[in-house]
């Protein structure tokens, strides 16, 4: 299955637009496991085992892996959510933005190393840093187009001089991702949840790319708000995806060893919030 097929038999199977992001912190871990780095694997693979049923995806960031040295616990995460919930694609959340042979590695990185079903990346080196990823049939790439951080203006709210008006930069990278950069239907769009007028914006210049979305949660963004601006449907069925990630709120729902069941009644509470906005 490509990633779009996952994607849509997850939403149906367990009637979600809910994304778990799962950005392990040793020092918030329950009492136990705290401030054991040695432990991320077991952490994430509890709250994945808690939520599977109530996800559209799962998405490990990679940095906090990294961070600890933790790597190879993030490619046993990875091989325990394709036994478990294979039905759940896994988003890697890498924002890579490299070209050349080096984007080529990343490629690698994610999709064989890895296996992800998808990836998020860059733009801003254009379509050389995209390409290289579009090569794996049937994986996608999330391109950073509005993001949820106050930073965000500096460069993605800026006008371009274009033959078509003049765009503002974000604007530019959604019309791309709808059209001709999206060779083989693999592309998406990360767009943050703080500002929904901006989600209707892009969803209306990429009417049937899939969006993810942070900063519902601990980041302060309104889910029901996000979920009117960005999901699509017609006659049923989804025309325009929202994937909207919660991640501290979900993770760090209890401090002790009811972690994973805290976690899965945070879920199914955000799963459910998001279902009613949408109708």
């Amino acid at each position: 299955m490509t990633f779009l097929d996952m994607l849509g038999a997850a939403e149906r199977q367990n009637r979600s637009l809910l994304c778990v992001g799962l950005d392990p912190d040793p020092a918030k871990f329950p009492a136990g496991m705290q401030g054991d780095a040695s432990k991320i694997y077991d952490f994430c693979a509890a709250i994945v085992d808690a939520t599977a049923d109530a996800v559209i995806a799962f998405k490990p960031q990679i940095a906090y892996f990294a961070a600890h040295r933790a790597e190879d616990q993030l490619e046993h995460l990875m091989a325990h959510m394709r036994a478990v919930a294979p039905q759940v694609p896994v988003i890697l959340d890498a924002k890579r933005g490299d070209i050349g042979s080096t984007a080529e590695q990343y490629a690698i990185e994610a999709f064989e190393r890895y296996g992800a079903d998808a990836v998020t990346l860059s733009p801003f080196m254009g379509f050389d840093s995209v390409a290289p990823y579009l090569k794996y049939h049937g994986k996608g790439a999330f391109l950073l187009c509005r993001t949820s951080n106050p930073g965000g203006d500096d460069l993605q709210n800026q006008r371009l001089a274009s033959v078509d008006g003049q765009p503002l930069l974000y604007e530019h990278v959604a019309r791309l991702a709808q059209g001709p950069w999206n060779l083989n239907g693999q592309l998406g769009l990360v767009v943050g949840a703080t500002y929904p007028a901006e989600i209707e914006r892009v969803r209306e210049l990429a009417p049937t790319v899939p969006l993810l979305i942070p900063g519902v949660g601990a980041q302060g963004g309104d889910a029901v708000a996000t979920v009117r601006a960005g999901h699509r449907s017609q006659g049923g069925a989804t025309t325009g995806a929202v994937i909207v990630n919660s991640s501290r709120a979900i993770l760090y729902a209890a401090g002790d060893a009811g972690f994973a069941a805290a976690a899965r009644a945070e879920a199914l509470r955000t799963r459910d919030v998001l279902n009613a906005a949408r109708g």
